[in-house]
């Protein structure tokens, strides 16, 4: 008997945690290709969406610990505004936001940042980028 509690606290003390959920919102497929193989072999589970509505869908179900969310998108929500819906929702809004987007402009900085954007990664990006802001945002 004293052994088997032994083996099981042995088991919970070495079990490791689980593993950071993102969400990856980005309407061109070869990008969400690249994100999530990246972020994968990085250890993270992922989850995608093609467009805002759909991923503050996935969001509000699947409780991601990040959201990397492009700004141009088809449909009725931008990234700034998928940003703002995440960060003003009470079950939400712990989640951390990455804009992705090849807008670079200072004032495309400020409305991320003024949206709840916790940083701002800016296309082309390498893997090395991405995986580095992950983790320095997920901290």
């Amino acid at each position: 008997m004293a052994e088997d509690r032994a083996i099981l606290i042995n088991c919970t003390a070495t079990a490791e945690p689980p593993m950071k959920k993102i969400l990856v919102i980005e309407d061109q497929e070869d990008i969400r290709e690249i994100v999530r193989a990246t972020l994968e072999l990085a250890g993270f589970d992922i989850e995608e969406a093609d467009e805002g509505e759909a991923g503050l869908a996935i969001a509000a179900r699947w409780r991601p610990d990040l959201v990397l969310t492009d700004v141009r998108m088809p449909g009725s929500l931008n990234g700034f505004q998928v940003c703002e819906r995440i960060k003003r929702s009470s079950d939400l809004k712990r989640v951390r936001v990455v804009i992705l987007t090849a807008l670079n402009q200072v004032q495309d900085r400020q409305i991320g940042l003024k949206s709840g954007a916790d940083d701002f990664l800016v296309k082309p990006f390498s893997p090395v980028e991405l995986t580095r802001t992950v983790d320095r945002v997920l901290r």
